[in-house]
């Protein structure tokens, strides 16, 4: 099976990558925009008719596209998220080569629901930031191409290469740091916050399982299964052996021995809540006492996945908002891709979490 794979540098693509490289039956082309891509395009600038003549050439039977932006304006997330994408379509709808498309989603494109719900894919989607909208636009070209497509709405994606700006990769710093320098005490803020982590690894599964099926349409990617950051934080502590305090700034200090922090476990395969991330208490987020985060999604800092030269100074941990515009809690319905793809989540959020804090001790 001949496979073009768009964004293979980028977070979720380096692993997609790996992936597809380790089943003998696949033939991987990638397409990028870095030197180390077997061919060199951007589609955010390049034409649909330069696009068509490539996929031509190499024929594909499937193009899974992992390429897009988590930052900048509206602008440069409509070019990246959803003009891109727009662009992949019309390439293939003119050309002869009939592949299959997998394209890469997010949750942002769902926004805020309702604490202790479980989203599935029929759920109406009301995204509450501009990068949720771009990516929810480049879902909809998807769906009314024509084409033979699926959509993989991925949730918080977590494990290694976990970019160092996302929730779990600035927890992970922050606490490098506290060792580092031998702080006693860690303050925090946004851990009140509950989204639906699903290692990268799996995510790669579920792409290369999507590849080789049938499915069309929207098909939710997650854990089924909501966690506290401060849940998080303190099985990173422990991961960690960080024996300070972990102290939150819009809430109660946790307890680094909390229960709840013991009971991450292996993911759920359905859709409802278990063991962590119950329902309520997380209240409204505000910006003030926001997550450490700069992005939530599947890119990072690379060639495939741009980010724009201008914008604000860095400013500290704490003055970010949550950036997904998903507000205080996102639990995805899994039943779909266990039906449809034949796949689950075999990676529990300790054995994520310890594959962070591995990279982060390394910079110590």
């Amino acid at each position: 099976m001949r496979v073009l794979l768009i964004g293979p540098n980028g977070y979720l693509g380096r692993f997609v990558a790996d992936r597809l490289l380790a089943d003998p039956a696949v033939q991987l082309t990638a397409l990028g925009r870095g030197d180390d891509a077997d061919v060199r395009f951007d589609l955010a600038s390049g034409s649909p008719g330069a696009l068509t003549r490539f996929l031509d050439a190499v024929h594909p039977g499937v193009v899974i596209n992992c390429a897009g932006t988590t930052r900048g304006g509206a602008r440069d997330l409509t070019r990246h998220n959803t003009v891109a994408v727009a662009t992949v379509c019309e390439a293939l709808r003119r050309s002869r080569c009939g592949a299959r498309l997998v394209q890469i989603g997010c949750a942002a494109e769902y926004g805020p629901s309702q604490p202790g719900s479980s989203t599935a894919e029929d759920a109406v989607p009301r995204p509450g930031g501009p990068y949720g909208v771009s990516k929810l636009a480049a879902t909809e070209l998807v769906l009314g191409s024509g084409l033979d497509a699926v959509v993989l709405r991925v949730f918080s994606p977590a494990g290694p290469g976990t970019p160092a700006g996302s929730p779990l990769g600035r927890l992970a710093e922050a606490m490098r740091r506290a060792m580092q320098t031998g702080d006693g005490e860690l303050k925090l803020g946004g851990l009140g916050v509950q989204r639906d982590f699903i290692d990268v690894r799996d995510v790669a599964r579920a792409v290369h399982a999507a590849s080789l099926s049938a499915a069309q349409g929207v098909i939710n990617i997650g854990s089924g299964r909501a966690v506290r950051l401060r849940d998080a934080a303190a099985v990173l502590a422990r991961v960690a052996g960080y024996g300070g305090a972990l102290h939150e700034l819009d809430g109660p200090p946790p307890s680094l021995r909390s229960p709840l922090a013991h009971s991450l476990g292996h993911p759920a395969s359905g859709g409802g809540a278990h063991g962590l991330g119950h329902p309520g208490g997380a209240g409204a987020h505000s910006a003030g006492h926001a997550a450490l985060a700069h992005t939530v999604g599947h890119p990072r800092h690379d060639p495939d996945h741009p980010t724009p030269t201008a914008g604000p100074p860095s400013l500290p941990p704490a003055a970010y908002p949550y950036p997904d515009g998903c507000g205080s809690w996102q639990q995805a319905d899994v039943r779909t891709a266990r039906d449809r793809l034949g796949w689950r989540p075999r990676i529990n959020l300790e054995e994520s979490l310890a594959d962070i804090w591995m990279e982060a001790a390394c910079r110590i």
